[in-house]
Formats: C-alpha cells, structure tokens, sequence
C-alpha cells in the first residue's frame, strides 16, 4: 500500500508546483499566437500571458498545446521552467530566454507595446492619423503595429538582429 501511495503523493506534490497565483493588481490577461525566426530556425505556437503590477505569467505552448516553456516574472527575480522539466533563474528575462530557449522575449517592453503604449525610452515612435501608434523602436527592438482590434493591438511585428517575433493576440482581458 505504501508503495501505491507515494506516486499518489508525487504526482499531487508535481501538479501543486504548476498552479498558479492570481495577483490582485492584473493589468491584462492575453491569448494569441506567437511566431518566431532566429538564426536558421523558426517556431510558432501559442501565448498566455498574464501582466500585474509586479510580476509576469508567461506560458508558451506548441500549436497542438504541448508546453514549451512557462517564464514567471516576480519583481527582478525570473523563473523559466521548460517542458523537460528544467528552472532557469535570473533577472533578465530576454537574456534568459535567450539563453534558454534561443530566441529573446522583450517582457520587460512588451507589456506597454501590446496595449499600443510607447515606453518611457522609446524613439523612432510614428503614429497614424488616428493617433495610434504605427511603429516604435525601444531597447535594440523595432515594433510595428499591423492591426489593431478597436483601440488594442491585434498584430505586432517586432525585429531585433537576428530575431523576429509576431505576436496575434486574440484574446483580451
């Protein structure tokens, strides 16, 4: 019996880790698709993102909806966890992501660009006649804005040497 019930155990202990905790301050919650080029190689697949104040909840999936990657932001201190299972620690998640899962995700700028905001460092900002924004360039990234939904972004395309990464979101709330 003993034996029986230590699997149990485990696998109840392994499904607590991956639930997640609801900030109370969550600014969005989004769903879309995320494609991506860099180098030789390419990938596309599925993003939910949850953005609060302090911290960021990441998940990228494949298109069938294996898990590829879940990135969780608290403060300064970042945790990716892969599909092996494996954690990453650190305090920047693009060299993080990039040193992981070889490509570069701008978390850090990317939570005003999806609301079509320009961020504080941001240069190069164009803005159609409607006011919104056409395109930006902030932290080595370029942004374009490729549609939008009413008054949110719908399609990005954002470039950075070496790497492109379109982003449709569509779900937002």
């Amino acid at each position: 019996m003993r034996f029986l019930l230590l699997p149990v155990l485990l696998l109840a202990g392994a499904c607590a880790q991956l639930e997640t905790r609801v900030p109370q301050d969550v600014r969005f919650d989004v769903a879309g698709r995320l494609a991506v080029r860099y180098g030789n190689e390419a990938f596309s697949g599925n993003l939910a993102w949850r953005h609060a104040g302090g911290s960021d909840e990441l998940l990228i999936t494949s298109s069938l909806g294996a898990g590829i990657a879940r990135l969780v932001r608290e403060g300064e201190h970042i945790v990716l966890t892969t599909a092996e299972p494996k954690e990453y620690r650190g305090t920047d998640a693009e060299a993080l992501t990039e040193e992981v899962l070889g490509f570069r995700v701008p978390v850090a700028g990317l939570a005003d660009w999806v609301r079509g905001r320009a961020g504080d460092h941001a240069s190069q900002v164009q803005r159609g006649a409607d006011g919104r924004l056409m395109s930006l360039e902030q932290d080595g990234w370029k942004v374009e804005y490729l549609d939008y939904q009413g008054e949110l972004p719908s399609r990005l395309r954002l470039t950075y040497p070496g790497i492109e990464l379109r982003l449709a979101i569509s779900q937002w709330k």
